[in-house]
């Protein structure tokens, strides 16, 4: 605790008030805009918070929190990469679609940790943001709360939360289409349907048990066996996913399934090591304009980016809670063919 008079090196903010005086940032919230009492807090912890709160430094936060009356017109958008095409397109035309209506974009890069992630929303909260939106976020439900707490509006884009709206692509529908067509191009190309393999992706994460889900229904619509063993989900980097194929005991002819143009790239330089004694035929979730052009390629799914954030700014732009908890917006196959 910094001692009283004591010059903080940071502002403080309501999660660290919450956090000092082991109460929750809701209730430290209600006690700070003297709407306690209605949430039947009780007064000693009301004047536990006050005090913490004047001990931090806490009069310059709670003279910006006034200044809200007036707009900031920010919106600020926290992406866990640059590095592929699909979030680069969130980016890019985010900011677009921003100016375009008045406001003002800031997106900060957290590279899928979770800590990183958080401190971005508590600085995007100091900067005065009035919506965020949290895109693929390891835990997007903590960032939710706070900045319930501090009064600024949260929407989950790419991987949904329980505490804010969420727009996401139907990855179910996606990866069942693509997996119909994975097994008609198999079948034509191989005279039957060799065993499919999934590759990519991380267990718990809700965009690949979605996948693996439309993958499995795919299958059994087609009277295929799935097998547990031909699933692998080492992460998405492109290294992990050649890791594991490298472990797994493959036929000579197969069909792919893979989860994430970042882990194709690992699986394109699986399969030119082994090109002499494995015939492959794979496709892809998300768009690549390069990898569309190699010749194992059979298709690839497209997120739908402008579909999605304009879904995303329809909630932006509009008063109230009038959305639906979860919007999933269809995706886009595009089947390839070659030679």
């Amino acid at each position: 605790m910094t001692r009283k008079g004591a010059v903080s090196p940071k502002r403080p903010t309501i999660y660290d008030l919450a956090q000092i005086a082991g109460a929750s940032p809701s209730a430290v919230s209600s006690i700070l805009n003297g709407s306690w009492k209605r949430r039947r807090i009780s007064a000693a912890t009301a004047e536990r918070v006050i005090r913490i709160a004047q001990e931090q430094g806490y009069a310059i936060n709670l003279q910006a929190s006034m200044l809200r009356r007036e707009r900031s017109h920010i919106v600020g958008m926290i992406v866990p990469k640059y590095d592929n095409r699909y979030f680069g397109a969130i980016a890019e035309q985010f900011e677009t679609m921003a100016r375009a209506r008045g406001l003002f974009p800031v997106i900060t890069c957290t590279q899928r940790d979770p800590e990183l992630e958080f401190d971005a929303a508590r600085e995007l909260v100091s900067y005065q943001a009035e919506t965020i939106v949290v895109t693929g976020a390891t835990e997007p439900d903590r960032i939710s709360e706070f900045c319930a707490a501090a009064g600024v509006r949260t929407i989950n884009l790419d991987l949904p939360g329980q505490k804010a709206p969420s727009v996401l692509s139907d990855n179910f529908g996606g990866a069942r289409d693509l997996t119909r067509l994975l097994i008609q191009r198999v079948t034509e190309d191989f005279g039957n349907a060799p065993p499919l393999w999934f590759v990519g992706g991380r267990p718990h994460d809700h965009n690949t048990t979605e996948r693996l889900r439309g993958f499995r229904a795919a299958l059994a619509e087609a009277q295929l066996d799935f097998a547990a063993e031909r699933v692998l989900m080492p992460g998405y980097s492109p290294s992990k996913a050649l890791a594991a194929m490298e472990q797994a005991d493959f036929p000579a002819k197969i069909g792919i399934f893979v989860n994430s143009t970042i882990a194709l790239e690992g699986v394109v330089r699986w399969l030119n090591d082994h090109k002499h004694r494995t015939d492959a035929r794979f496709g892809c979730f998300d768009w690549d304009p390069f990898a569309a052009l190699l010749a194992q390629n059979v298709g690839m799914t497209e997120q739908d980016v402008p579909g999605m954030l304009n879904r995303l700014f329809d909630i932006v732009t509009s008063p109230g809670d009038q959305f639906p908890a979860r919007i999933e917006v269809p995706c886009i196959l595009k089947p390839l063919l070659h030679g």
